[in-house]
């Protein structure tokens, strides 16, 4: 009985697209170490703020994204942390890093605090007592989904089982940072590959030709379903695991980048991003189909700064022309690319009129990773807790392609820690001009840091802080303030003395 009233109500939404709806469904698509130059839509622009296509956006192919973009809006400049637990708890609280203190990414069974990184930084992640808004979701009704990776905390936390931070459903998600294998035949790491980051709760699909990337969104198809037979509105957190390393080929793609000149590794990091555009393009669908494309509001995003294997962690290879990769100091370490857009742009749709995006355009005014905690608040209609500290602002005016004077222009991005590819540093944007403060905790030294002014210089090229010296110190004076607002942890060096920023 209760399969075929699912079966009936099913075949009404596939009868009557468009369903009405009280509340927009709302999906986050998120993916793991994509930089902003990782695909063919072109995000960076010129003086004049137009796009401009480089060679990385011919070299990659995301037809979706493409797309989405058209139906929506990207944005030339939006930012994430360091790397990935960081960002995704800055997703999740709306806080930046210094403030929640997961300063680094999150090691499954053991404190990656390393040398001289502050010892009581937060490696638990997330709980359930932090009021994340999938949690504020839920309590408005919403089904929500999470699907994919989580990393939102270690082993025997709370935070690593997203149910316990907000999620009725959680399929895939634990501890772990990276997948065991993308190979069904190999059991995403259970039957061979990396055992412990075998991805969990896919045992169906062991021995089958079925990628990861194809098993979570088939996954994330019959949740929404399910969503639907209950009546309920859904957030989907669709958190790929692609296109994080292993760099395994997803064979169906791969004739498209063979022999290339780039480098095995490349192509096959190549396949996974364009794997990760058909579960896009899949998804889509998958709306049309059920009805509800006109009511479901897309978020796409990544992480952190590009991973792709196409040179060193501070050359020009692999996010170029933008300089570094991911964990770096470097725009290319911390830009992302970010679209909005409705899954079917319907003018008359009284949803996308409540909140409107403005189609095929492209947004200068910079955003956050922060901004999405209060973004899909207000796109659910859910209020923001009183008196909990928010770092992000509502990009609803930004996603109308306005320019919101209200809206921050400065950015953070804090890493007290060691042992990557960059080391106990700070970064701050105010404007045009960016900071990158290093500490020095290894030797007690004095600090130093760089000063880019990134409208006449976005390519990070030409250091100028020996030129305006005193740009370097109100910089330094701003971000030490914010810093000391919140409330943000220090490297130590060998005599435990706190490395606070200083001229």
């Amino acid at each position: 009985m209760k399969r075929l009233t699912y079966s009936l109500l099913l075949a009404s939404a596939l009868a009557n697209p468009g369903i009405a709806q009280d509340r927009p469904n709302i999906i986050l698509f998120l993916v793991d170490d994509m930089g902003v130059m990782d695909t063919s839509v072109p995000f960076l622009t010129d003086a004049e703020g137009k796009v401009q296509t480089h060679p990385l956006n011919e070299w990659y192919r995301t037809p979706n994204m493409e797309k989405l973009a058209a139906q929506g809006i990207r944005f030339s400049t939006f930012y994430a942390q360091s790397v990935s637990s960081p960002s995704r708890t800055s997703i999740m609280t709306g806080q930046n890093a210094a403030r929640h203190r997961t300063t680094n990414w999150i090691n499954s069974e053991s404190n990656n605090r390393t040398t001289f990184g502050p010892h009581d930084w937060n490696w638990e992640g997330l709980n359930s007592q932090i009021p994340v808004y999938p949690k504020l979701l839920q309590k408005a009704g919403y089904r929500t989904i999470h699907v994919g990776k989580a990393h939102f905390g270690c082993i025997g936390s709370e935070g690593e089982d997203p149910r316990n931070v907000g999620f009725d459903v959680n399929i895939g998600g634990n501890s772990i940072g990276q997948p065991g294998s993308y190979y069904g035949e190999w059991g995403y790491g259970f039957i061979k590959g990396n055992k412990s980051r075998a991805v969990p709760g896919l045992e169906k699909y062991h021995g089958s030709d079925i990628f990861l990337t194809d098993a979570l969104t088939l996954e994330a198809e019959a949740e929404m379903e399910k969503a639907l037979q209950e009546g309920k509105p859904f957030y989907l957190n669709m958190s790929h695991y692609a296109v994080h390393q292993p760099f395994e080929a997803d064979k169906r793609y791969l004739a498209h980048y063979q022999n290339s000149g780039k480098g095995g590794q490349a192509e096959a990091f190549a396949t996974l991003v364009e794997g990760m555009d058909k579960s896009l393009g899949d998804l889509m669908q998958k709306l049309e189909e059920l009805g509800v494309a006109e009511n479901t509001l897309i978020l796409f995003l990544g992480d952190n700064g590009g991973d792709a294997p196409l040179g060193g962690p501070a050359d020009y290879g692999s996010s170029a022309p933008l300089k570094g990769k991911k964990g770096s100091e470097y725009e290319g370490g911390v830009r992302v690319p970010f679209i909005a857009a409705w899954a079917k742009p319907d003018a008359n749709n009284k949803l996308q009129k409540k909140y409107p995006i403005a189609q095929n355009a492209v947004q200068l005014q910079q955003g956050t990773v922060m901004d999405l905690y209060p973004t899909i608040l207000s796109v659910a209609g859910v209020n923001t807790p009183k008196k909990y500290a928010l770092d992000g602002a509502n990009l609803k005016k930004l996603l109308q392609g306005k320019k919101d004077k209200k809206h921050r222009d400065d950015f953070l991005m804090h890493f007290p820690h060691g042992e990557h590819r960059a080391n106990y540093f700070t970064t701050y944007r105010k404007g045009d001009w960016k900071l990158i403060y290093y500490y020095n905790p290894e030797t007690t030294g004095e600090p130093s840091w760089k000063l880019y002014n990134l409208k006449e210089d976005p390519y990070e090229a030409s250091d100028v802080s020996e030129t305006y010296p005193e740009k370097v110190a109100s910089m330094i004076k701003m971000m030490k303030e914010r810093l000391e607002e919140e409330n943000a942890l220090y490297p130590v060096d060998k005599a435990n003395n706190i490395c606070k920023p200083h001229l």
